[in-house]
């Protein structure tokens, strides 16, 4: 290339010079070299600064992200679900053992039958102490000095009864109170540093007060006040299936996400957001800019509900609602407590107590007149009325549909 530049050159000034030599005028001035377009002659300054990346890792982060965003929602509502089915347990086994206590322990006449009602009064306390008891330990509270609590176990000989108080005059400081305020997580307390404080031992106090549930049952075991053997047995399983909630509430609180997966989960969440503006500027502009804050919002929000949700146990607006499941517990108690144990004859012969309706509007003091034969034949009739009725109904519905006058 540069020997065929040097003979045209060289071509060139011996043109000039022979036309110089033949006297034919004055000079003409030398023609100017083309100068040869390259490929940086297009180039802008964008091309300078890249700030655009294959769009390819968009979509393969994309995947890895919904991936670990889903585990990690999946986990925490599985969690969640796990918690919520435990109460609901705890629910269905005090009022089976409530009114198993209630209506099925016998009161014995004489002078123990104060003694006997005493006692299954305390019993029913006890059931909805072990709630209230459950709700504290699940949000690391072990102590009995609680206002809903402290009524309901202060007459046992618990190793939290014993144990030393926290102070409660102890302030902290304005700066840890602004942060708890703004969310900060380094602002966060932790929920284990009453455990820690402690002198002495917290034990257990659901376990406890299960252990006193158990000896009242033994007592009326023994004096033969619950001395049939299937209602022995449904009440030995009801405090079984209490025993089963508090230790899987226990699992539950004390087996969160492994760090492994915390760590990891959200570095891949932080280096698709961090990476998203670079991978959107070439096909949006300027637009990018709202577009990344609106992702990053949504996919910081999914990965803050699965954390905030993982214990459902807490206080929070999001947890399980503790204080509503032991106050419904205690008012279903309370409503089992409200009345003696019902009287077959209060309720069956009762005049209100329309046996046949709509046969018959007689209540069940008039059907005791009447002889067995009577009872059983109004039985066999009751059917036939029950198919004349309904073709009764569809009649006047087809008389309705078609306009025609109903009699």
């Amino acid at each position: 290339m540069a020997e065929k530049i040097q003979t045209a050159t060289a071509t060139t000034t011996a043109t000039a010079a022979a036309n110089g030599s033949n006297g034919r005028g004055a000079s003409t001035p030398t023609p100017r070299p083309q100068l040869k377009k390259t490929k940086t002659d297009d180039t802008d300054l964008d091309d300078y600064f890249v700030l655009g990346i294959n769009q390819l890792l968009l979509t393969v982060l994309g995947f890895v992200v919904g991936l670990a965003l889903s585990f990690r929602s999946s986990t925490a509502y599985e969690r969640y679900g796990e918690g919520r089915k435990y109460w609901a347990q705890l629910t269905l086994a005090s009022q089976n053992l409530a009114r198993l206590i209630w209506i099925h322990a016998d009161e014995r006449a004489g002078e123990f039958q104060k003694k006997d009602l005493l006692a299954k009064i305390s019993c029913m306390n006890l059931i909805v102490a072990f709630s209230v008891a459950l709700k504290h330990k699940l949000r690391f509270e072990p102590y009995t000095h609680y206002d809903d609590l402290r009524h309901l176990v202060g007459h046992l000989d618990t190793y939290a009864q014993a144990a030393d108080r926290p102070d409660a005059n102890k302030k902290q400081s304005i700066w840890k109170t602004a942060g708890q305020f703004l969310g900060l997580p380094m602002a966060e307390s932790n929920p284990r540093k009453l455990l820690k404080r402690s002198h002495k031992p917290l034990g257990n106090l659901p376990l406890e007060i299960l252990n006193h549930l158990s000896a009242y049952m033994k007592t009326v075991y023994d004096n033969g006040t619950l001395k049939v053997s299937i209602y022995q047995t449904q009440s030995l399983n009801a405090i079984t299936t209490m025993n089963d909630v508090l230790t899987g509430t226990d699992r539950i609180l004390n087996t969160p996400l492994p760090i492994a997966y915390s760590i990891a989960i959200s570095q891949i969440t932080w280096v698709y957001i961090l990476l998203l503006p670079f991978q959107l500027f070439k096909s949006l502009g300027w637009v990018t800019i709202p577009a990344s804050m609106f992702a990053a919002y949504i996919i910081l929000g999914i990965a803050l509900i699965g954390r905030e949700i993982e214990n459902p146990f807490g206080d929070d607006v999001n947890d399980l609602p503790l204080d509503a499941f032991c106050l419904q517990i205690q008012r279903d108690v309370d409503l089992i407590l409200s009345k003696p144990a019902p009287q077959l004859d209060d309720f069956v012969l009762s005049d209100h107590n329309l046996l046949l309706h709509p046969l018959s509007h007689l209540g069940g003091r008039a059907w005791e007149d009447k002889t067995v034969d009577e009872i059983r034949e109004a039985l066999r009739a009751k059917p036939d009325l029950a198919v004349r009725q309904d073709e009764s109904v569809h009649v006047r519905a087809v008389q309705a549909s078609t306009g025609e006058s109903v009699v």
